[in-house]
């Protein structure tokens, strides 16, 4: 892209923002230009969310200014932010599912005495922002019945509506199927035509130098470079966040591993829905030793509950679940001695208890197993001396094994739930089976490069490792077979190589195409439709 040459619509001075003995901003300054895509990169913990929270009003700055227009934002009012334009799509959508789309643009606009007065310009106008930029949604249609890039272009019409001048855009692309990104780009495509200003939150280095003109990389709460798009690169850009060269980890595959040893095996297996569960329609899958099986989806269609039986905390109401060949029953214990461990979606919720420290969460889930309890009591010198490894094994950064748990980053977080995961008891016998949801999340590339070696070095020692993600470079790096779930439903684990981006989303949006030229003439219909 090349820069456009207005003058700054934005532009932040000298923003610094301690939190105790942190210092989260470190004298940052940036600006940007009216119809400039500004890239944001950074490892977690490097400082972004708090500049970004700094410039919406939700923190106030210990130092330095934000101005708009030439004009000086009021700090710590979102209200003011709002009114000057500034508008924000977060990662996780922030919609009323039992809401209209008309009524969750239109919540916080009017005063709740003229609501009905203004619904008919408000739909009108809704309709000709759609038009304008290619959001295809319906106003009267419910939220709750929205595929998720729709409900992205929801969000994105309700800043618009707002009259955002500045759109900051989080992780926007997480969620979305590769035909639903690309219509997300094209959007973004008219919006800076039509002189909105971007600032672009993303990981995935290869879409932040196709959308952006700029990329400014933090690191350690400092503004360590800026780059033009055009004249950078994805490693430089990898070794600006983290401050060394990063090596992705990539699969070796072998056609021996469809000789090995079946682990686990799922056979038509049925889960009713229930209130937040999706349920799960025969499904049936096999993971041999050695081998990583990814499951590809878009959030909602059954991952976190083919997770939930896949560890022992569900337990199916037809179809027969095997570990090593016998039968297993929904208790997770019993799967955790059967050498099952997991890796699950929700590290905050689920993976840790966040006020309890370190080495306690390093054996929350191995309390049955005599290496750590004895008639009923912790054992507290071999949890300790088990947590110390396992912190040193992994590099766990954040102040010890006696630190709330909370206290951690987000790729510490995930590297002691890892740890713990491939450790099983206290010899460091190799998991039967990882259970792997979601596993970088959230994470920068160097947190994701080590968890890719993590679970690749785990299946090369024996494991058999089933991976769900969201991400589909991710799948494709690493897996040796993949499936799809949609509604529930489990297509075929088919190897790697049979599987391109395109037909993978084609499946993830429930098209039943089987290659590429299906998926180059049917990709934006599917995408419109899904």
């Amino acid at each position: 892209m090349s820069l456009p040459t207005s003058l700054p619509v934005l532009r932040m001075a000298g923003i610094t923002k301690r939190f105790g003995a942190l210092l989260a901003n470190d004298d940052i300054s940036l600006d940007l230009q009216r119809g400039e895509v500004l890239a944001l990169l950074g490892e977690n913990g490097a400082g972004k969310s708090t500049l970004v929270n700094i410039l919406f009003g939700h923190y106030v700055a210990d130092a330095g200014s934000v101005e708009i227009d030439g004009v000086a934002l009021p700090p710590g009012n979102p209200r003011a932010a709002l009114a000057a334009g500034i508008g924000m799509v977060h990662q996780h959508f922030t919609l009323a599912d039992n809401l209209s789309v008309l009524d969750n643009i239109l919540i916080g606009t009017e005063p709740l005495w003229r609501w009905r007065q203004g619904r008919r310009a408000a739909r009108a106008r809704v309709q000709e922002l759609s038009r304008r930029f290619g959001l295809a949604v319906q106003p009267q249609a419910r939220v709750g019945a929205l595929s998720v890039g729709e409900r992205q272009r929801v969000e994105i019409i309700k800043a618009l509506y707002r009259g955002a001048r500045v759109l900051i855009l989080d992780e926007p692309t997480a969620v979305l199927t590769p035909q639903e990104a690309d219509s997300l780009f094209a959007t973004l495509a008219q919006l800076i035509a039509d002189g909105m200003s971007v600032i672009f939150i993303s990981h995935k280095l290869d879409e932040v130098l196709r959308v952006s003109h700029r990329v400014a990389v933090l690191r350690g709460g400092r503004l360590v470079a800026t780059r033009d798009a055009g004249g950078t690169s994805r490693a430089e850009l990898a070794e600006l966040m983290v401050g060394r060269a990063v090596q992705m980890p990539a699969r070796i595959r072998s056609d021996m591993r469809n000789a090995a040893e079946v682990r686990t095996e799922l056979a038509q297996v049925s889960v009713p829905a229930s209130a937040g569960r999706v349920a799960l329609h025969d499904v049936s899958l096999s993971l041999r030793s050695g081998e990583i099986v990814g499951i590809a989806g878009v959030a909602g269609n059954g991952q976190v509950t083919l997770a939930e039986v896949m560890s022992g905390m569900l337990a199916p109401a037809s179809g027969n679940v095997t570990v090593a060949g016998h039968a297993m029953p929904a208790e997770p214990q019993r799967w955790i001695a059967a050498g099952v461990a997991r890796v699950p979606e929700d590290r905050h919720a689920q993976g840790t208890v966040g006020e309890l420290a370190v080495w306690e969460n390093a054996i929350a889930e191995q309390l049955g197993q005599p290496d750590f309890t004895r008639a009923g009591v912790i054992r507290r010198g071999a949890a300790r001396r088990f947590a110390r490894e396992l912190v040193a094994r992994f590099d766990v950064r954040g102040g010890g094994i006696d630190a709330p748990t909370r206290t951690l980053s987000g790729g510490n977080m995930q590297k002691l739930i890892l740890g713990r995961a491939l450790s099983v008891g206290g010899d460091r016998r190799v998991p039967r089976l990882v259970v792997a949801s979601q596993p970088t999340w959230g994470l920068d590339i160097g947190a994701v490069a080590y968890v890719h070696r993590q679970l690749l070095d785990a299946a090369d020692a024996g494991a058999a490792v089933l991976l769900i993600s969201e991400d589909l470079d991710e799948l494709m790096a690493l897996a040796d077979r993949i499936a799809v779930m949609h509604r529930g439903h489990l297509t075929e684990a088919r190897p790697a190589q049979a599987w391109t981006l395109a037909t993978l989303g084609l499946a993830m949006a429930g098209a039943a195409a089987s290659s590429e030229g299906a998926a180059a003439a049917g990709g934006t219909e599917v995408c419109d439709a899904a």
